[in-house]
């Protein structure tokens, strides 16, 4: 079994993975939703106690 010299593919893996860590976050990071959630009021909703017609 022939054993690859492993100088072209180690800088072929560097390489590729300076492109992609420098193309792909900026695209990632530029990504805006459609919908934008919207804050919730801090105050709690009131809660009223059920009213049980048999008790």
């Amino acid at each position: 079994m022939p054993q690859l010299n492993p100088a072209p593919w180690f800088a072929i893996l560097t390489f590729s993975w300076l492109i992609f860590l420098t193309l792909i976050p900026p695209k990632i990071l530029a990504h805006t939703f459609p919908n934008e959630p919207t804050t919730q009021s801090a105050q709690k909703p009131k809660t009223e106690s059920w009213n049980w017609p048999w008790h």
